[in-house]
């Protein structure tokens, strides 16, 4: 319930707070007044789009804070549960159960036309505000009720009077399933030639590399080998010829190195100074002899060897290939062909996925079938009683003639066949989406014969405005009274309606008859109405009236709650366009005594 509303510098409003109560809260006051203003402040909570120039002139920034009450009854703990889910922060200072709840809601909106939007002081998105308010306040503004000529909101509307929500809610779960698998197969249909070429690819570069089988540190180790294969011809004469003069020609280099060596040992002992220099001969001697007889083991090891230098140059050159194609070293080409394995794999089970999908979519589609019949017979059973009731309700708003129907038929004949749906590509889906719409299987229309002797035709076709506000008003009734049988004593409900100038084009004379009908829905609701009635406002729990008024050359719009004598001034003034005929009094205080 919506206890209060405070506006701050939004158009003609400075600074207002609006008390509401139970029952039925009216709104009156003179046409451009700024009655509509506090409509559109509720509007703003419930996330409509701020219009240019809202701000007051000279303001920085505009707010609209409404302060809600709800009990801990069904609807209560299914708004907490919401709450919970979206905005956890929110109930955690709410402990233990039975407890009435306070939600204060609130947006900002600065001169530049930037929005903030609040939830206890809490900062939140305004797709949260506006989930949030629409969840406590159901607005209906001047020409809201054209709605109800939306085969959409009449289905909707149908499914509330059946209390058939929690079957739609299963359904749009079920549809959710299917249609997430038959997307999913599509992508995977649209997508099956890139697939299999990718796969086609991927087992070719992996059979190329596992073809070559690289090690990690192949080029490291065959280069040098390859640069001695080369060279060999070149090097083996050198070696000979090195190996000679080292050891093996007259007069070899190691030769003179022993004579020199034998010269410096016989004086060691009696020239001092022939010691260090013998050893040093002695171990260069060593040295020499170690190095031609390794040059000698390596130069009779050594082969030209044409073949195999072939062979390693084909090697090394099937190396860089891969190398410069995959932009990788041998090491990276491991790891390439192992990425290659896993991507092969991935495909493969792509193409097997696709095989079970379309059965797990069979299933899917056939358990949506039965979610929607069961829905399509629902429907059907209610239809007579909800014709029946709306009857009733029109008789006792003026319509007493008036006959009303509702049509009920399929969104679009299911030609498939299940066994194979979802596969059949994007064609088959969209003509799916067709048969299975958000709410079932279903299209409604609602029918009306204002005037006797007339065949019933299509709301749309055929109702005039109050008409047309007359059978919301109806369908209001009905759904509120059935709302309260399916409470069966619960309280009342959460959400608050509101209503901007429901009585536009209904007469007079009807007054007592609508005034009548928002008392039904206020025992089940908190109702806000704005209106130019006089019956109506004799009817209301509490009355507030808008008035402007102009201070230090401003014009502002105030608000002030009605009692006594000045209710009955308002609803004379209502009456006559003037208080001061006693006429109007007198008819006003009968009103209101009523």
């Amino acid at each position: 319930m919506l206890l209060e509303l405070v506006i701050r510098d939004l158009a003609l409003i400075e600074h207002v707070a609006l008390a509401f109560g139970s029952g039925l809260n009216v709104i009156t006051g003179e046409t451009g007044a700024g009655k509509s203003l506090l409509v559109g402040a509720l509007e703003l909570l419930v996330g409509e789009r701020a219009k240019p120039g809202l701000v007051r002139q000279g303001a920085k920034r505009a707010l609209v804070e409404a302060r809600f009450v709800f009990p801990p009854g069904h609807e209560g703990e299914r708004l907490l549960r919401w709450m919970a889910r979206h905005v956890p922060q929110l109930v955690e200072e709410w402990a233990g159960d039975g407890q009435e709840r306070e939600l204060i809601l609130s947006r900002a909106l600065s001169a530049e036309g930037r929005t903030r939007s609040y939830a206890n002081q809490l900062p939140v998105t305004r797709r949260v505000l506006s989930d949030l308010a629409r969840r406590l306040i159901e607005i209906h503004g001047q020409n809201d009720h054209q709605r109800l000529l939306e085969p959409a909101e009449q289905l909707r509307l149908l499914d509330a009077f059946g209390g058939l929500e929690a079957s739609v809610e299963a359904y749009r779960k079920g549809r959710a399933a299917w249609l997430a698998l038959a997307q999913r197969s599509l992508r995977l249909e649209e997508e099956e030639a890139e697939r299999r070429d990718r796969l086609d690819l991927a087992r070719f570069q992996l059979a190329e590399i596992r073809a070559v089988a690289p090690e990690p540190d192949e080029r490291a180790r065959l280069s040098p080998e390859r640069e001695m294969l080369r060279h060999a011809q070149t090097l083996k004469g050198g070696l000979a010829n090195l190996v000679d003069e080292l050891s093996e020609s007259e007069g070899a280099l190691l030769d003179r190195l022993r004579r020199a060596e034998r010269f410096a040992m016989l004086w060691k002992d009696d020239v001092a100074a022939f010691a260090a220099p013998a050893a040093e001969l002695s171990a260069s001697r060593v040295h020499l002899e170690e190095a031609a007889l390794a040059l000698r083991s390596f130069l009779e090891r050594l082969e030209v060897d044409p073949e195999r230098l072939e062979a390693i140059e084909g090697r090394m050159a099937e190396l860089e290939r891969l190398e410069r194609k995959y932009g990788v070293d041998a090491a990276g080409l491991a790891a390439r062909a192992r990425e290659l394995d896993a991507e092969i794999a991935r495909l493969e089970l792509d193409q097997t996925s696709q095989e079970q999908l379309g059965e797990a979519i069979a299933a899917a589609r056939e358990r949506l079938l039965e979610g929607g019949g069961e829905l399509r017979r629902a429907r059907k059973a209610l239809r007579v009683r909800l014709a029946r009731s709306v009857h009733r309700a029109l008789a006792e708003l003026g319509l007493e003639k008036a006959r009303f129907d509702l049509r009920l038929g399929q969104r679009a004949e299911d030609e498939s066949d299940p066994a194979h749906a979802g596969q059949r590509g994007r064609a088959a889906l969209e003509a799916d989406l067709a048969i299975f719409g958000e709410r079932g299987m279903d299209r409604i229309e609602f029918l009306l014969c204002a005037n006797p002797g007339e065949p019933l035709q299509r709301l749309r076709e055929v109702a005039s405005g109050g008409e047309t506000a007359r059978i919301m008003l109806a369908l209001r009734s009905v759904l509120a009274s059935q709302a309260r049988k399916a409470a069966r004593g619960s309280g009342e409900s959460v959400r608050s309606l509101v209503f901007d100038e429901i009585d536009a084009g209904v007469g007079g004379r009807l007054g007592p008859k609508v005034g009548a009908h928002l008392l039904q829905l206020a025992a089940q609701h908190q109702v806000l109405c704005v209106t130019h009635l006089p019956a109506l406002a004799a009817l209301a729990t509490r009355h507030l009236r808008v008035n402007k008024r102009v201070h230090e050359g401003r014009t502002c719009t105030e608000v002030e709650e009605l009692s006594g004598e000045a209710r009955v001034e308002e609803v004379a003034d209502m009456i006559a366009g003037g208080a001061s005929h006693e006429t109007a009094r007198a008819e006003a205080r009968r009103l209101l005594k009523g």
